[in-house]
């Protein structure tokens, strides 16, 4: 997760660079400001994802063993 962290903090860098360079009302202004809500939906999705049961990572792992088997009607 601190690697999505320090991608955020550089895109936010990128973005004031941008906007004091080009102007805040710039389109290239708004586009780097997206960059950085766009890594920090990404950031949000993957904490909202619950952590894999051992039951899951086991499945993962072993798709064919009967515990895994999953029965469609």
């Amino acid at each position: 997760m601190s690697n999505i962290q320090e991608q955020i903090e550089q895109e936010r860098d990128q973005a004031r660079a941008v906007c004091d360079a080009k102007g805040d009302t710039s389109g290239e202004c708004a586009a780097a400001w997206d960059a950085v809500e766009e890594l920090q939906a990404e950031a949000s999705h993957k904490r909202q994802q619950k952590p894999k049961n051992s039951l899951e990572l086991y499945c993962d792992d072993n798709p064919d063993a009967a515990e895994c088997r999953i029965y469609e009607e």
